[in-house]
């Protein structure tokens, strides 16, 4: 992996900007490269500040037809309920490209936590055999593209938060939680092996809700305690971190 790269701007205005720049160039890259970009999408204000890519010139001059999506963890409930990843993303980006819908991979609906991670994890092993997918011949795990994420004001990332076992997890490509700190308490998400198996994550972090956990991560004393989760991301080629000013007011 190479050292992270970590832009700091002034507002969350130029973080969208500067993102919504990166996120078009790998999709140039990884198309023209392999025909495909497999994109991970998590919830909460990820789906806002990706809105420039709905814009001039990203909208028109990115090839939709070749995205494939999926989903960093989902809230166990029905795909057309307000507290649904796949809904917030749907209603606030998806529907508003061409992406054709066989291409986008929510939850299963009406299955049990656990019953809907297995079905997920097992949904991936089939598009690595169908080579929709890649295999990272490192981890052997899924490798996607582009895995873009948050971070909670507790550190965590997906729904991998800190005093809980599933950041532990080595085998499993999706696990469940049904116990989680914040509403709802069941969701699936992606385990760390999956997530450090991808080509590239951007960390987006904004805003004042997060200033402790970002002290944490880029402290002085980030290395001599507990890690918190957003520190165990380390993907097989480039983490990029997107802050704002705000976000980074404590550092």
């Amino acid at each position: 992996m190479e050292p992270p790269v970590i832009h700091t701007l002034e507002s969350e205005s130029q973080v969208a900007d500067a993102l919504a720049k990166y996120v078009a160039g790998l999709s140039a890259k990884f198309i023209n490269a392999n025909g495909s970009f497999s994109v991970v999408l998590s919830g909460s204000t990820l789906i806002y500040t990706i809105r420039k890519l709905l814009e001039p010139p990203y909208i028109s001059s990115i090839n939709w037809s070749k995205w494939f999506i999926f989903f960093l963890d989902e809230r166990v409930v029905p795909l057309n309920h307000p507290d649904s990843n796949y809904k917030l993303a749907y209603d606030g980006f998806l529907s508003k490209v061409p992406i054709p819908k066989s291409n986008i991979f929510p939850m299963k609906e009406n299955l049990s936590p656990e019953e809907a991670s297995k079905e997920y994890e097992q949904r991936l092993k089939q598009l690595v055999a169908n080579k929709t997918l890649k295999l990272s011949p490192t981890t052997g795990f899924a490798k996607f593209n582009l895995i873009l994420s948050g971070m909670g004001p507790d550190g965590h990332v997906a729904s991998l938060f800190t005093w809980h076992f599933q950041r532990f997890e080595k085998k499993k490509w999706v696990t469940f939680i049904t116990d989680s700190p914040k509403p709802p308490p069941s969701r699936i998400t992606f385990t760390f092996p999956l997530i450090n198996s991808a080509d590239e994550i951007a960390m987006v972090v904004t805003g004042e809700d997060v200033i402790d956990a970002v002290k944490v991560v880029f402290g002085k004393h980030a290395d001599d305690y507990f890690p918190l989760p957003a520190q165990k991301v380390s993907p097989e080629a480039r983490l990029t971190w997107f802050l704002d000013k705000l976000a980074t007011s404590k550092l």
